[in-house]
């Protein structure tokens, strides 16, 4: 390609006019990287430019399998995939596996599934199937090793590429010695041992098998200012770069600098979305895509999830410290997916609170997102509170079909014991579950699967117990209790609608002194004793054992006529 003319030829006519220095620059590149390796022009015919609309995002979620999935993981996907989406673009998943010491197996699998329960799924990448798809693969950074060997021997042979062969040892002593004169740290300038290293020298420690890495050969300075232009901070001012920073590790595989600069390009990617704590990496970054001769994507720098610890500090969601960091809290205690994600997008833009308001019945990927309305400043605060608050509305809004499946999908995983029971007479069970659903005000008592155990257990026939009544108070007597459990026990009927029932509790209430409402009893308490809420009180107590529970008329219905009798008779 007409960009990359200054890259030295194979044809010996051409290889001719090079200079002494040029050549021994190819000479080194060849000990470097014997053997066959793609060539620049065929991976540029191999991935194309993307045939997009002029404004479509090309996006990318880019994690390493070093461990369980980041809460912050997804948090990055939902934003990536929604501006692609918005703007009919490409969001892809790719590995960023390089760093093989730190990749804990079974880790790319929880990734993907991950993605998968969040409906994040990528429309290139690896799937939950295992298969990839997508034609700018291989998706998986471990497997696309030659490809970076090819961009990082052109780096040597225009010499801004270099091998290191310092030890471990020999860095640390310059480390030390650069602390000791109290000057900053890195491997730049005079402290970089091996930046000007005889070429012919270098290539006599590849023949006796030194170790070695790759630098990129900086031309920086750190003294200047660089500016970036960030979609989400704006312009930013950062020393320039002039660290000659390690592209190659003694493994041969890149790092990430190197490769995802050279992914980025070959991919298509527009619009990188990552974590702040990469924005002091951006003079690097740009300085390698200029090396290279690359267009630089668009970056976005979002500002980690945080969280108020016990001292009322704020810091980052900590994978040590905090559950609620791992994927897997929520999956466990059975938050809906879709209350994640729109809790998520919540805190990806507070306007998403009055959206929903104003758009109850529709998909969250219908909101759009902007990247001036992004978080500028330290970062969202993680709110179970205000989670659970969302999963409650979202829970409230499910038939109860829907309901009981997700409930039973859980338990079945994560309480086989409740799972076993809910799923032994799911007739009864969805009763149950269609308990003060739909209608203008449904009930909003669960906020997570793992609830549903403990405020739906009077409903399990097999393990309720005679309630204790010394926990009840009421203006009642004893025997007058006794009394009205034994006159619902003799009008209670499986057929009679809301009114029907209605009407014989008021008319027990009138055989005890109770007021038939709570406004008749206001106007006029010197002629009741109470109000029906009372005496409605007691049969809830004798039926469910509790003093709160949903809509009684439905909860007796739910249990059926033979149930609430026995009840009533303990």
């Amino acid at each position: 390609m007409e960009k990359y003319s200054n890259l030295p030829k194979d044809n010996p006519e051409e290889a001719m006019n090079l200079s002494t220095e040029q050549k021994r620059n190819k000479k080194l590149a060849e000990k470097l990287f014997p053997g066959e390796l793609p060539s620049i022009q065929s991976l540029f015919e191999k991935y194309p430019k993307r045939e997009l609309p002029e404004d479509a995002m090309v996006t990318r979620i880019a994690p390493s399998p070093t461990g369980f999935m980041h809460i912050g993981g997804i948090y990055m996907a939902l934003i990536s995939k929604h501006f692609a989406d918005q703007t009919k673009g490409v969001y892809y998943l790719r590995i960023e596996d390089t760093d093989k010491k730190r990749e804990v197996e079974g880790a790319r699998k929880v990734i993907v599934e991950s993605l998968h329960r969040f409906g994040l799924d990528p429309e290139e990448g690896e799937g939950t199937d295992g298969i990839e798809r997508g034609k700018y693969g291989p998706y998986r950074q471990s497997e696309r090793k030659d490809i970076y060997k090819s961009f990082i021997k052109y780096l040597v042979e225009i010499d801004r590429a270099y091998p290191c062969f310092c030890s471990e040892e020999e860095l640390e002593k310059t480390h030390k010695m650069q602390e000791e004169l109290k000057v900053r740290p890195g491997y730049y300038g005079t402290w970089a041992k091996c930046r000007d290293i005889d070429k012919n020298f270098a290539g006599e420690m590849l023949e006796q098998n030194k170790p070695f890495v790759i630098r990129l050969r900086s031309t920086g300075n750190n003294a200047n200012t660089f500016i970036h232009n960030d979609l989400i901070k704006g312009s930013v001012e950062l020393p320039e770069n002039d660290l000659d920073a390690v592209i190659m590790k003694s493994d041969e595989l890149p790092t990430y600098h190197l490769a995802h600069a050279v992914d980025d390009h070959l991919m298509g990617t527009t619009h990188v979305l990552r974590g702040d704590e990469w924005l002091s990496s951006i003079p690097l970054h740009y300085e390698l895509f200029q090396a290279l001769n690359f267009k630089h994507p668009e970056y976005a720098h979002i500002a980690p999830i945080n969280k108020i610890d016990e001292s009322g500090g704020k810091r980052k969601l900590s994978k040590r410290k905090d559950p609620e960091a791992n994927v897997v809290f929520y999956e466990e205690h059975g938050y809906p997916e879709i209350a994640v994600t729109e809790y998520l997008l919540n805190i990806a833009n507070p306007d998403f609170e009055a959206w929903r308001k104003n758009n109850p019945d529709k998909s969250p990927l219908g909101f759009k997102l902007f990247f001036n309305k992004l978080s500028t400043g330290a970062g969202p605060i993680f709110d179970k509170i205000k989670l659970q608050n969302i999963a409650k509305e979202v829970i409230g809004k499910m038939k109860s079909e829907e309901l009981y499946q997700s409930v039973l999908s859980w338990a079945l995983k994560h309480d086989s014991e409740f799972g076993k029971i809910i799923s032994s007479d799911p007739e009864y069970w969805l009763r149950v579950f269609s308990i003060e659903r739909g209608g203008n005000k449904p009930r909003k008592d669960i906020s997570m699967w793992s609830e549903v155990k403990e405020v739906s257990s009077f409903f399990n026939k097999e393990q309720f117990t005679k309630p204790d009544w010394s926990n009840f108070t009421s203006v009642l007597s004893s025997s007058e209790i006794k009394d009205i459990i034994s006159q619902c026990s003799e009008i209670i009927s499986s057929v009679d609608s809301p009114e029907e029932w209605m009407e014989k509790i008021r008319q027990i209430a009138a055989n005890f002194g109770f007021a038939p409402n709570t406004k008749t009893f206001k106007e006029n308490r010197n002629k009741y004793r109470g109000h029906i809420g009372e005496i409605a009180q007691v049969i809830r107590f004798s039926i469910t054992g509790l003093t709160k529970s949903p809509d009684l008329y439905q909860t007796m219905q739910a249990l059926g006529e033979q149930e609430c009798k026995k009840r009533l008779a303990l």
